[in-house]
């Protein structure tokens, strides 16, 4: 691939008819102008920020921030756009980046987003593609920009997701965008949300409500949505106005340098909408670049510092013209390699060719068998099939095994077709899309079919659904058969020796419109699975490090040091048989700060929690509660310290982390299943037996009753909790984690949640509950620990840490006169009395205690009738930490 500079530049952007249009719109300054804040950075240069709203036309004012350096000098711009929901600030950190490495940057929030206003027209060639252009009209007036003509400025765009659609378009309307780095973003955005005439409904739904609701979109649009989620089925209509608003649109136009950064981990945005911008790009006669990152819009890794550095070094070369830096690959592809053992993160390495190999290059063909199959699409579409769970539970539930790699797809019975392969004889290495032919005969008119290809292991127990991908398509006119090529999802994804591969044809599936009417479908092989295996991508090759030279060197002298003082490292610290009946046990638990010698998120931390406590972990936000959590789950690894539970030292993936369950998040549940079918969901894609999930148990302390045989979606907010209890509790952990487990809950639901965490405690396990609410943690919990700037302030049984207090109630057989009060009031160590309706309220100054406040009132003959300690937790807990909540 020639990645060389371009020729000669296009003439000077001039002062002629467009010129002329855009003046007529001319960019108004209104608010911020010429205000400058420093931003703190470790390194120099210093980086300053103005922020302004500008007026771009019919009203519409655009949230803007712009980036310089302190050094002198005209240099290049870039213009960074934001992904759909969010705003300029999302990008804040990228834009002070860049300007530290010598550009100038602007970024805005788009139509509709953060505080800019106007409706949201998915970037509309004549609404935000020409708010661009205006901005380029700004950054050309501005004193630090380079210029490449009069009203040209030299300058770059770059963003993910819905802002790098913008720079696509950008690029294909105004000459003046020199290069763009558009990363996760569509080329035919009709294509991803309607792909093979399959309304991606689930994405789209997610899509309008995080724009904030169909009234805040432009009118054409909001009816266009509309109309296709209320038929199921997208419209020619719909496919042309989707299809004007898409790169695709101006490809041709496209002549700019182009890193795409496409997302492996993404059911939004697949490796299909990189493929088709590289090849229109690349035949327009441009340098182009991809990269398939490890994650995407279902999660995983975005690889953020890598991908930022090759962005920076490819406006470096195709901006600043520096022909010395290295823009990277021609094509990179990010591959896991394994578990880091030190923190549990997965382990990515790159591998690369000198060209885009496409997504069905060379490859091998795969035979399947399978007879003739026949199986039905059930009315309403309904129970269907699950691959990816796109924007169910964030990181929580069903979405946090799917991030941590737990397979979780499910095929009903009855409502697929599946061919399998035999076991394959060497390791296979997918890079593309595999292809298949299939005759398809339907009782329907249509038929809409999902096809997925399965790695399954030698034993059949394990089924892996590569990147939760799968290919729908809309056969038509199939009451008489039609013979259909499938082009499978793009994957990277090696197949073991020993395993198989197995094609699905499901008839449903939990992120596309299906059809409502029950069909037959019968479907039949006409041939062998292509698998595309990229064979010229190969592992990067990288200079060597220094390391490589001097490691060596200090690994004999090490070993040496070892041997001499007969010291031997283990596998880990040995169980120690003293704690093995202690739930946990916290000694000297440290953390830093990622890059900080000295700042901590937890610094010597230390204490216990025995059996049958409910243990509250309170503390101002930043006191370190979070960071303790997530070591004690073996998320991350302590710099100092250790964690035993039951004398097991936890380390990530320890096995004794097998007795430990936890609820950090909102947990995601299929709102069509029942709760008890979300529940032996969960239990099945954790691979463990069935008998081991206790599931009867975990439901009978929650008390959900009959509700267990009801749809999710028919479940109020605290019968979700209840139920995200109860997938904590599978498996009966003897130690069991709560991270704001009322937040949302009425008091009825909370008094309820209360009770389930006493009931699991009271046969003899741990509860640890982490909440702001001290009130309802004064009421459930037996023991608390406070912590404060990542340190312990206190720890013991809740009765003493609120007890400890100087307030005493003084309950009396009948009320106090006013005298009487007074003479209590001017009591030796009394500070004041208040009269209340039990009673009377008193303070002890610092020379008083209860014992002779008794003694006194007695001796006035008060008619005592009980003392106590009047204190809330939250009066304790704010003594605690000196008022830093």
């Amino acid at each position: 691939m020639d990645l060389r500079l371009p020729g000669p530049r296009r003439g000077a952007w001039s002062r002629g008819p467009r010129r002329l249009l855009a003046a007529g719109a001319a960019v108004a300054v209104l608010a911020g102008a010429g205000t400058w804040t420093a931003v703190a950075g470790d390194d120099p240069p210093a980086v300053h920020r103005a922020d302004r709203v500008m007026e771009v036309g019919d009203g519409i004012r655009l949230d803007t921030s712009y980036f310089t350096s302190a050094t002198g000098g005209r240099r290049p711009a870039v213009l960074l756009g934001h992904g759909f929901g969010g705003s300029k600030d999302d990008v804040r950190q990228q834009a002070e980046e860049l300007a530290r490495d010598g550009y100038a940057v602007l970024t805005w929030s788009a139509r509709g987003f953060g505080r800019s206003t106007g409706k949201i027209g998915l970037n509309d060639p004549d609404g935000e593609v020409a708010d661009v252009s205006k901005l380029l009209d700004w950054l050309a007036e501005q004193p630090q920009v380079r210029l490449d003509g009069d009203g040209d400025p030299r300058v770059g765009m770059a963003g993910a997701s819905y802002g790098g659609a913008a720079a696509l378009l950008a690029a294909g309307h105004d000459p003046r965008v020199d290069a763009v780095a558009p990363a996760i973003t569509y080329w035919n955005l009709a294509d991803a949300l309607f792909p093979n005439g399959v309304f991606k409904k689930l994405w789209a739904g997610i899509f309008v409500n995080s724009g904030g609701g169909c009234q805040a979109f432009e009118a054409t649009v909001c009816r266009m949505y509309e109309r296709v989620a209320e038929s199921g089925t997208p419209d020619a209509g719909a496919r042309a106005l989707l299809e004007e608003r898409s790169p695709s649109a101006v490809g041709d136009r496209i002549k700019v340098p182009t890193l795409l950064v496409q997302g492996q981990s993404d059911s939004l945005f697949p490796l299909g909408q990189a493929d088709a911008a590289a090849k229109a790009i690349r035949a327009g006669g441009a340098p182009v670049a991809v990269d398939w990152i490890a994650g995407g819009h279902d999660g995983g890794d975005p690889e953020t510092d890598r991908v930022q550095a090759r962005v920076t070094a490819w406006f470096d070369r195709y901006l600043k013209g520096d022909e010395s830096v290295g823009t990277g690959p021609a094509f990179r592809v990010t591959r896991t390699g394994g578990v880091d053992s030190t923190d549990g993160e997965a382990q990515l390495r790159g591998a690369s060719a000198d060209s885009y190999p496409g997504l069905t290059g060379d490859g091998t063909s795969v035979a399947l068998t399978g007879r003739t199959q026949t199986f039905g699409n059930p009315p309403g579409a309904n129970p269907p099939a699950v691959s990816a769970l796109p924007g169910l539970g964030g990181s929580g539930g069903l979405a946090q095994l799917s991030a941590l790699g737990v397979g979780i797809s499910l095929d009903f019975p009855g409502q697929y077709a599946r061919f399998a392969s035999a076991p394959l004889r060497d390791d296979l290495r997918i890079t593309g899309s595999p292809t298949v032919t299939v005759h398809v005969e339907s009782t329907s008119d249509d038929a809409v079919l999902f096809g997925k290809v399965y790695d399954v292991a030698p034993d059949g127990a394990r089924q892996v659904l590569p990147a939760r991908l799968v290919s729908p398509v809309r056969v038509e006119d199939a009451g008489s058969g039609k013979d259909v090529t499938l082009t499978l999802p793009a994957i990277d994804h090696e197949v073991e020796k020993g395993h198989r591969l197995s094609l699905v044809l499901s008839a449903t599936d939990l992120g596309y419109a299906s059809p409502a009417a029950p069909a037959t479908y019968t479907v039949s092989l006409k041939g062998d699975l292509n698998v595309p295996t990229a064979p010229g991508v190969t592992t990067a090759a990288a200079p060597l490090p220094s390391w490589v030279w001097w490691l060596p060197v200090t690994g004999v002298l090490v070993a040496a040091a070892l041997l001499l003082t007969t010291r031997r490292r283990t596998a880990g610290p040995a169980p120690d048989p003293a704690l093995a009946d202690v739930p946990l046990q916290i000694t000297g638990l440290s953390k830093r700060y990622a890059k900080s010698a000295d700042r901590y998120a937890v610094r010597d931390l230390t204490f216990r929690v025995e059996k049958g406590q409910v243990l509250g972990l309170l503390g101002p936000n930043g006191a370190g509660k979070t960071t303790t959590l997530r070591m004690l789950m073996g998320l991350i690894t302590p710099d100092g310290g250790e964690i035993r539970v039951f004398g097991h030292a936890i380390r990530p993936g320890a096995p004794v982390l097998s007795r430990v369950g936890a609820f950090v998040e909102g947990a995601g549940f299929l709102p069509h299943l029942s709760g008890r079918e979300n529940l032996e969901l969960y239990w099945k894609a954790t691979g463990r037996p069935a008998e081991d999930a206790h599931l009867d148990e975990a439901l009978e302390i929650a008390g959900l009753g009959e509700a267990l045989a009801r749809a999710v979606r028919t479940y109020s907010q605290g019968m979700r909790q209840r139920l995200a209890i109860a997938q904590a509790m599978l498996g009966l952990p003897d130690l069991l984690i709560l991270d704001e487990p009322t937040n949302g809950l009425d008091p009825p639901q909370i008094r309820e949640m209360r009770e389930v965490m006493i009931r699991y405690a009271a046969a003899g396990r741990t509860v640890i509950v982490s909440s702001h609410l001290l009130a309802e943690v004064e009421q459930s919990c037996t023991h608390l620990v406070v912590m404060d700037r990542g340190r312990l302030v206190q720890t013991g049984p809740v009765g003493e840490i609120v007890g400890s207090g100087r307030t005493l109630l003084v309950g009396t057989s009948a009320p106090l006169g006013e005298p009487l009060v007074e003479k209590v009031a001017a009591l030796e160590g009394v500070a004041s009395a208040v009269r209340t309706e039990d009673g009377l309220l008193v303070r002890l100054d610092a020379d008083g205690s209860a014992p002779r406040l008794v003694a006194e009132l007695v001796r006035l003959e008060v008619p005592v009738q009980s003392v106590g300690p009047h204190r809330r937790l939250e009066d304790a807990f704010l003594t605690l930490i000196g008022g830093s909540a």
